[in-house]
């Protein structure tokens, strides 16, 4: 991928599941299936649960303007709380700030990859500003973790951390 996201969440899975625990995890975009996005309890949803899951979404939703992404974060939730877990990972879109997956109140940690110019119709010219569109995920009290980041990157993260009283580490300052 461009900036580490998938690979981030396939570690962190791998490290679930060797631990014993058991993960869903819900990532963005597919390369072959839609189902390919959804990894509860250590295997892919199927096909059958996911369309019903999308169907129900649909009917919910009731016609109301909704994205592709939307919708399948929708299902992403609903199929992890019909299935118990001791851990979820869900990869954020393109962005953070308003990211579907942002509706998230209490996470147990947010991480941010390493940023570099990506999607910059949707999140900003700069670094700086596609920047603190992905601190967006940052929550109060919450930590957060940082990949190796340009300084002008790092700076963004560490005043947006400070400003909503994420506790947050750096890769190759608090942690290596």
């Amino acid at each position: 991928g461009t900036n580490g996201k998938g690979s981030t969440c396939a570690t962190l899975r791998a490290i679930g599941e060797a631990g014993g625990l058991r993960v869903h995890v819900m990532t963005s975009p597919h390369l072959v299936d839609v189902t390919e996005r959804f990894r509860i309890a250590g295997r892919l949803v199927s096909e059958a649960e996911l369309v019903a899951t999308l169907e129900e979404i649909e009917r919910v939703n009731d016609g109301a303007p909704i994205t592709v992404f939307e919708v399948l974060t929708a299902a992403g939730f609903v199929l992890f709380a019909r299935h118990p877990a001791d851990l979820a990972i869900v990869e954020v879109g393109l962005g953070g700030r308003c990211d579907a997956t942002n509706v998230l109140r209490r996470p147990a940690a947010c991480i941010v990859t390493s940023i570099s110019r990506d999607h910059e119709a949707f999140l900003g010219e700069t670094l700086s500003a596609i920047a603190m569109e992905k601190a967006g995920i940052f929550k109060p009290g919450v930590p957060a973790v940082t990949g190796v980041q340009a300084p002008e990157v790092m700076a963004v993260l560490q005043a947006e951390a400070l400003r909503v009283g994420a506790p947050l580490a750096r890769r190759g300052q608090d942690w290596t």
